[in-house]
């Protein structure tokens, strides 16, 4: 099974994405692509029982201009999908 995080837009510092074949406790988070470091905040748990949606994530605004990429993390926390890059101004 091929879980998949897609980026959809930025807009008034919120993201909204889509997802699919994550299960409930998944977790999404914003990585930062020049360091490759994974940010603490903001994370998304999925809590929806069904293995598809969507998702708004609101950037807190301690978040730096830069390229990011969203991961999706299952909840033994191994890495099972990237989204595409975006950029934060």
């Amino acid at each position: 099974m091929n879980s998949v995080v897609n980026f959809v837009e930025l807009e008034n510092r919120v993201i909204a994405a889509t997802y699919r074949n994550l299960m409930v406790k998944a977790r999404v988070v914003l990585v930062d692509k020049g360091s490759g470091q994974q940010l603490s905040d903001p994370v998304t748990t999925i809590a929806s029982p069904l293995p598809s949606g969507t998702l708004r994530i609101r950037l807190p605004n301690q978040i730096k201009p830069g390229t990011y990429f969203l991961k999706a993390l299952n909840v033994h926390g191994d890495d099972v999908a990237h989204s595409a890059e975006f950029q934060i101004n």
